[in-house]
């Protein structure tokens, strides 16, 4: 352009005058200045200011031939001067139409943007000249109003827009802006408009003259029916909750961040007994029970300062005075943005659950008590109808033991009247002697069997081997059976133990032995067995683990489903009046189940009864240590005091004190013992009786001795089992059970003397013995 600009004035400058002359030379380059500095700057101006000096200098030293002079110079300096100040106006022109094309572009991106955020946000820009009533609105306040954009416009026509219930408000808010206010807000609905209900917010300014007369109104209006939607939305939400928290019977609050309450709900203040008002500024601590205050104060505090759920437990005075237990919840709430803006709580009145407890408390230990003597009554009425149902097996036993005992008695009358008949005879007297000393022992056997089957003390358990005392019941067992039915035993539980009482299993075992007689016919058979069993997995409500199994099978008749299913109700039998108590399986599952076992039946009609005792496995601590017999000790002759109502018997053992060489005296009941004691210090020992007539017994006797004669020692004996053995058994005194032989009375006597020894040092330094 530059170029074009400095051709173009040499040329027009050569058109009209031609090179014969040098006037004008610079004239038609200051447009080329000019037009160069507005489209291009200052600095592409040089090049025209240049090109003229040079065409200027040529007219006047080249084409026309004439030295430059003093008028010449003056012109070249006049033009320099005139095309830098042309130069300059035209560049501040320039700059000037620049800052112009560029405040017009960034108004027009600004009105563009301004549109565009007015559109999206619905924001519609409209003017009211009020003094032409002309009404103009944007697209987007037209949109607003539900209005084509080629409708005409005018206040009466907006107006008719306005639903019919909000038009006075409108009307009366634009009267009132344009007499006294400067500003105009109102919000209304929209008649008729295609999409339902429409809520508009409308406001502006009004533009008055310098006389203060309304000349115009500008302003905006904006859909905000999603606003009142919302905002119905939460009063209506709001008031749910207000409902609700009312109707609810227990104490609400919402409290700020601060933690002054700004909600309470109608039962916080009917529980307060204040105003509403009051009651969001109530001090709780002046209604706190004061043995709660310290410690409500604390857990309250930490909770708050937790700014975690909390709850609080104590007793506050309700509005009438009486002191109520409240138990609070707290829970945190948050903002939109999860910050901590206070605490919502609900307390509950649990009062009554208070005293419904320690009124629970106290029948729960009346009940206790209550259970204990019920737990008492039942472990009596147990052991009565363990011991009911010993007596009845012995009843039963009665006949097979009955043939056992005229056995024994006829091999030792026989070898006795053999002995009186041939005394001479030493080889007949020697085996007829140990004929009827067998035939005694047996009998002494099966007499300790009985009695310890029949024993009323407390039942102990220990750990026994099943096997071995299933083998030492045998006798017994088939005694009870009897001769027409066939016993056989099968014991495969090898060492395994129990832990048992071994009275009570041989009572259940011999039950159920006797059950199975009664429902086998002649010829049948009854199975013991016994049986180690692994349990891998629980089955019913026995744990897994190690288990021996000991069942009783019959071939008898079995039973029907009636029958099994009511096989072990206390007193239920099938047997005919008479025969059986209907205890026996009762007495079997108490002591099955007491022992942490299960008993269970198969039985079916015709095939005869399978009853299995499952107990548990319980291992002895240590090894069974075997104590050798130690031989009888040896004593000097002494003086002992017998005691003992029976005659023969006494006349027996006397003997046998006199065949060791002691000095025997005699007392038939304990008052004569203690005579006899009381006036003889040469005695070294009483042997006495456990059950003796005059209503002393043995045990009363030693007792009365060990406070009189504390360094005489006391040996009791006794061939009867009872309640009067148990004392005996938890008394200091050595025990020897009747019958016994010559050496066993020796080693009784001897252990009496060796146990009393500390007995009688602490006696001769003038201690008193404790019993």
């Amino acid at each position: 352009m530059t170029l074009a600009a400095i051709f173009f004035a040499i040329g027009f400058r050569l058109a009209v005058m031609g090179t014969g002359n040098d006037l004008g030379a610079t004239q038609p380059f200051f447009p080329a200045v000019i037009v160069v500095t507005l489209y291009a700057g200052w600095r592409w101006a040089l090049a025209p200011i240049l090109a003229c000096m040079a065409f200027a200098w040529w007219l006047r030293m080249g084409a026309g031939g004439h030295p430059p002079d003093g008028a010449r110079i003056g012109a070249f300096v006049l033009f320099l001067f005139s095309a830098a100040v042309t130069t300059a106006v035209t560049q501040v022109l320039r700059s000037s139409l620049i800052s112009l094309a560029d405040a017009r572009r960034r108004q027009v991106e600004a009105e563009a943007r301004l549109q565009v955020t007015q559109a999206s946000a619905g924001v519609g820009p409209w003017e009211w000249d009020i003094q032409d009533d002309v009404l103009s609105l944007s697209a987007t306040a037209r949109r607003n109003l539900g209005l084509a954009m080629d409708a005409p416009t005018d206040m009466d026509t907006l107006t008719e827009l306005v639903h019919p219930d909000d038009r006075p408000l409108v009307r009366s808010r634009i009267r009132e802006a344009i007499k006294h206010g400067p500003h105009y807000e109102v919000e209304y609905r929209l008649a008729n408009h295609p999409d339902g209900e429409r809520w508009i917010h409308g406001q502006g300014q009004v533009v008055r003259d310098e006389a203060g007369r309304a000349l115009r109104v500008m302003g905006v209006n904006f859909d905000v029916t999603q606003r009142r939607r919302a905002e119905d939305s939460l009063r209506e939400s709001e008031a749910r909750f207000r409902s609700l928290a009312d109707s609810a019977p227990a104490l609400m609050w919402i409290s700020g961040e601060d933690g002054v309450r700004v909600f309470v709900n109608t039962a916080y203040v009917e529980f307060a007994g204040v105003s509403y008002d009051e009651a969001l500024v109530l001090d709780w601590r002046s209604r706190l029970h004061a043995d709660d205050l310290n410690r409500i104060l604390k857990a309250q505090i930490a909770g708050e300062a937790s700014r975690r759920p909390f709850s609080l437990e104590g007793r506050y005075r309700r509005a009438d005075g009486e002191m109520r237990w409240l138990k609070s919840f707290s829970q945190p709430r948050l903002g939109c943005g999860g910050e901590f803006i206070g605490f919502i709580g609900i307390a509950f009145d649990f009062t009554d659950t208070k005293e419904a407890e320690a009124k629970l408390t106290g029948l729960n230990e009346l009940l206790a008590d209550r259970v204990q003597e019920a737990l008492s009554e039942r472990d009596e009425v147990q052991a009565a109808l363990t011991q009911s149902q010993k007596l009845e097996a012995i009843g039963q036993l009665t006949g097979g033991v009955a043939h056992d005992f005229n056995n024994l008695l006829t091999v030792i009358i026989g070898a006795l009247d053999v002995l009186e008949r041939n005394p001479a005879d030493d080889q007949r007297r020697s085996r007829m002697l140990q004929a009827a000393q067998a035939a005694a022992r047996r009998g002494e056997k099966l007499t300790h069997h009985l009695l310890a089957f029949a024993r009323r003390q407390p039942l102990n358990p220990e750990i026994c081997r099943i096997d071995a005392m299933i083998g030492e019941s045998e006798g017994l067992l088939r005694r009870a059976v009897g001769e027409g039915v066939e016993l056989t035993l099968d014991l495969k539980a090898g060492g395994r133990t129990t832990l048992t009482d071994s009275g009570q299993f041989e009572a259940a075992l011999l039950n159920l032995v006797v059950n199975a007689r009664d429902a086998t016919p002649q010829g049948g058979r009854i199975a013991v067995s016994s049986q180690g069993l692994d349990l891998a997995e629980p089955r019913g409500e026995l744990p897994a683990g190690r288990y021996l199994s000991i069942a009783v099978a019959d071939t008898g008749a079995g039973m029907d489903a009636e029958t099994l299913q009511r096989a072990f109700e206390p007193f239920y039998t099938t047997k005919p009046v008479g025969k059986g108590t209907g205890l026996g399986l009762s007495q079997v599952y108490g002591f099955v189940r007491q022992s942490g076992g299960e008993v269970t039946i198969e039985s079916a009609v015709g095939k005869g009864t399978t009853v299995s005792m499952l107990l548990p496995v319980r291992e002895a601590f240590s090894p069974v240590e075997v104590l050798a017999v130690r031989p009888p000790a040896t004593r000097a002759s002494s003086h002992v005091l017998l005691v003992e109502d029976d005659v023969e018997v006494g006349d027996l053992i006397s003997a046998m004190i006199d065949e060791l060489g002691h000095m025997v005296s005699r007392a038939a009941n304990a008052d004569e013992a203690l005579t006899i004691a009381r006036a003889d210090p040469t005695l070294a020992l009483v042997i006495t009786d456990v059950i003796m007539p005059g209503g002393k017994s043995g045990v009363d006797l030693a007792m009365t001795l060990a406070q009189e004669r504390p360094e005489l020692p006391v040996l009791l004996s006794s061939g009867y089992t009872g309640q009067e053995l148990v004392r005996a058994h938890d008394t200091p005194w050595p025990l020897l059970s009747k019958p016994y032989a010559l050496d066993a009375l020796a080693q009784a006597m001897a252990d009496a003397w060796d146990r009393h020894a500390p007995v009688q040092a602490t006696a001769k330094k003038g201690g008193k013995a404790k019993v």
